[in-house]
């Protein structure tokens, strides 16, 4: 259980850092541990489930290389509104009827949202500026820029149209903000966009299909 790499299915409303402790706690009670090095590769939104790895011991040292690779989600987009946050956290406001837009104007975006971009994290996020964090500086009402910054989308694939709904597969780059796609959709359609739901299918090789639920991790360890 120790020097180990876990695949957990993160669930809803819990922070990567929430994953991590209860982990953290139950393999230190199992092993009978004072203390247990415990990490994760890559965090999710409060709001996001699926894929969080999970290193121990001294294969907390992959983590650097675990974060380099590829992610793959499932996002459903809410076309026609926006919030402050990009997604759910935040209500949402009404931007304009996206009933002008057909399947093929959807379909385009297939070939605008691909290779190297320009990305701009939300404002709800944990990019620092000047030293902190900017949800902080957001939260208090401050006045802040952030800047863009490259990213690149290896694929995204439109997996279904049901409006104001659609819901897009992509592969991407350490460091891409889904959040920040879904609102740079809106934007490209001219109707406001914001992510309603995310998924994390996959981390390189390693798949949602292998990971772990977090019960049945907790019982796992009881019957050992």
């Amino acid at each position: 259980m120790n020097n180990n790499i876990f695949l957990i299915n993160k669930p809803l409303k819990w922070t990567s850092f929430d994953v991590v402790k209860k982990i953290r706690f139950l393999l230190k009670k199992r092993l009978s541990l004072s203390k247990l090095k415990v990490g994760h590769a890559g965090t999710l939104d409060p709001l996001a489930t699926g894929l969080l790895i999970l290193c121990t011991g001294k294969m907390t040292k992959k983590i650097p290389l675990i974060q380099q690779l590829n992610k793959t989600y499932l996002a459903t987009i809410k076309l026609g509104y926006y919030t402050e946050s990009f997604d759910r956290e935040k209500d949402e406001i009404k931007v304009k009827n996206f009933k002008f837009l057909t399947f093929n104007d959807i379909y385009k975006l297939e070939k605008v949202f691909v290779g190297n971009l320009e990305q701009v994290p939300p404002k709800f996020s944990a990019v620092k500026i000047n030293g902190k964090r900017a949800y902080k500086k957001a939260r208090n009402n401050e006045e802040f820029v952030i800047s863009p910054r490259p990213v690149f989308l290896n694929s995204f694939e439109i997996v279904s149209i049901n409006f104001p709904f659609i819901t897009i597969k992509v592969v991407c780059s350490k460091g891409t903000y889904i959040r920040s796609l879904a609102n740079d959709i809106g934007k490209y359609l001219n109707c406001g966009a914001y992510l309603f739901d995310l998924k994390r299918t996959a981390i390189g090789k390693y798949k949602l299909d292998t990971a772990l639920q977090m019960k049945f991790f907790e019982t796992m360890l009881d019957k050992k």
